[in-house]
Formats: C-alpha cells, structure tokens, sequence
C-alpha cells in the first residue's frame, strides 16, 4: 500500500508541468493562427478602432505574448479560464454546461465498445484462422481504417432519411428534473419512460459512430493477447489438469487483460476529450462541438480551456490505467 501510495503521489506532481507545458504548447500555436482575435471579438470588420484597442487592453492583447501566457496561467492556478468573447460568460461555466453531453455520449461509446470489441476478439482468436476468425478481422480492419464523417453520414442516411427509424442528430429532451445531467439517466430518475427512449434514439447513431472505430481496435488488441496467452506454459499446465475449458478461458482472459484495459482507457480519454467530427455531424451539443465554435471565432479563452480540460482528462485516464494493472495483475509493480 506504501508503494502504491507513493507512486499516486509522484504521478500526481507531474500534473502541473505537464498541463504548463501543454498550455504553453497551445498557446503558441493558437498565436500562430492567422487573424485579429480583437477586431473579431470588437465586432468584426465594423468595429471602430477606439472599441479595438478598448478590447485589446481587457483582453491584455495589447501586451507581449510572454505577458499575455503569464496573465493566463496565473488566472488559471486559480481556476478561472477566462471569459468567451463569443458567448460573453465564464469559459467554466460553458464547459460545464457542454461536458455532460460529452460524457453521457463517451458512456454510450464505451459500453459498445467493450460488449462488441472484446466478445469479437476473444471469439477470434479461439477461432484461429477459421471463417469467423477473418470475417471478425475484415471486420476490425474496416472499423480502423472507415473515416468517421464518412460512417456518421452514411449512417444518418439509412437510418434516417430511408428507414426513418432513428433521429439524425441533436441531442434528446431534457427531463422535468436534471440530477446528473445525463439525459437518459435523468429520464429514468424521473420515471419517464417516454423521454428515456427518445434519449436513447438521438444517442444511438453518434454513439455507434465513436464506438465502431474503438470496437475494431480493441478486437485486434483483445486478439493479439488472448492468442499470446493461449501459447504460454500455464494455460497447457491447465489442460492437463483436466480443468474444463470456461475455467481455462476464464484464466486466459484475466491474464490477457493489461494490454486491453490500455486501449480501453485511451479510447475512453479520447471520447471524454470530445469527438470533433462526430458531434459535429450529429448536432451533438458537447465539448467538441464547443471547440470547433472557439476555433472557427478565434475564441482564445475557449480553446485553451478546452485543451486544458482534455489534457487533465488524458492524466486522469492514464493514472486510472496504471492502478488498475497492479488490480489486474499482481506481477506488476509500480
């Protein structure tokens, strides 16, 4: 417990210069982007030069960059990330208010991908080069390599346009009462079963869409280690034991877990970092969608509050990854 502890806290002091180095990263690059943020904050092109240099000295645009990054940080060690020019509130509230969506649809994603991905890996590799074995890898072949506004339209035209079975995009009604400001969650808290259903229809399609790249993925991976495993010593100990072959699988699929709950816990840290294309295409109000706002205004604050939301969430998902391989698999030692 001792080691474990002092590894928490040794990830945790690499917080803070890693997310300083990604906002200085961000920050130089967003500089770089071609345009006058305070003309377009102003206004655009018929703004006055007086209101321009007025949001030039709010904004501290009419400073050096090193003094315009220092200003930011400082706001930033004490939570604030500045406030949008484009929505006029603070940037932590308009994350707040589009993370939920983010979340509840990374959920969606990620539930399909561990009840498709791993079911479809582990029957692939039992049935080594057999039909189902090649279909299962065409199959993975395609998720990785489809492009994702590509299967999203696709998608939105059978489903919607000819079947008419399912919205194309947007997100659901909202319950009478927000508790965690899951829709669909919500909707079952409230007991309305109406809403719960539509909720769950408007999230069908964005959600298969993240998923479908994450199943192929993780199928190939889940693939790769059950088939390492099934060829080590122990797994032919078990055979002549005479242990029956769900026992045999259920060791196999435990020691063959590591390297699936990494690519489990980077595609969910993606998903949780908003998926740009997909909400984009779904009308989908979440966090990607809010950035791809900030960039097509040049809205500085936003974007650096989104990279720095992403950027935590990466370190949160990694530190999570690496606790768990030492639950998983007691040989590790962190």
């Amino acid at each position: 417990m001792a080691e474990l502890k002092y590894y928490i806290i040794r990830r945790i002091l690499t917080f803070l210069p890693t997310l300083i180095g990604l906002t200085l990263i961000t920050f130089v690059v967003s500089m770089l982007v071609p345009g006058n943020p305070a003309r377009l904050w102003a206004g655009g092109i018929k703004a006055s030069p007086e209101v321009i240099e007025a949001v030039k000295k709010r904004y501290h645009l009419d400073e050096p960059l090193y003094m315009q990054y220092y200003y930011y940080l400082r706001n930033l060690l004490r939570g604030d990330l500045g406030v949008s020019p484009l929505t006029h509130r603070p940037v932590i509230t308009d994350i707040m208010s589009y993370f939920p969506a983010t979340v509840e649809l990374a959920i969606f994603a990620e539930l399909l991908v561990i009840l498709m991905g791993i079911p479809l890996g582990i029957i692939s590799a039992l049935k080594r080069d057999s039909v189902i074995d090649h279909a299962v890898r065409v199959f993975s072949l395609i998720g990785v390599s489809v492009p994702v506004f590509w299967l999203g339209l696709m998608l939105q035209w059978l489903f919607y346009y000819y079947l008419g079975w399912l919205p194309a995009g947007g997100r659901g009604p909202a319950p009478p009462r927000i508790y965690t400001k899951l829709y669909v969650l919500d909707s079952l808290l409230c007991g309305r079963w109406d809403l719960f259903w539509s909720n769950v229809a408007h999230i069908i399609l964005p959600a298969f869409t993240l998923a479908y790249i994450g199943v192929g993925m993780v199928a190939r991976v889940t693939r790769s280690s059950v088939l390492d495993v099934l060829s080590s010593d122990f797994v032919i100990f078990l055979n002549v034991k005479g242990l029956s072959r769900l026992s045999v699988l259920r060791h196999v699929i435990k020691n063959a877990l590591v390297p699936i709950v990494t690519i489990l816990g980077l595609e969910f840290g993606g998903l949780l970092g908003g998926a740009v294309i997909t909400e984009t295409i779904f009308f989908w109000p979440g966090i990607g969608r809010y950035a791809v706002q900030g960039i097509n205004s040049l809205d500085f604050p936003a974007i650096m509050g989104v990279t720095v939301l992403i950027g935590l969430i990466y370190i949160i998902v990694n530190l999570a990854v690496d606790l768990l391989y030492a639950v998983i698999d007691p040989r590790v030692r962190l």
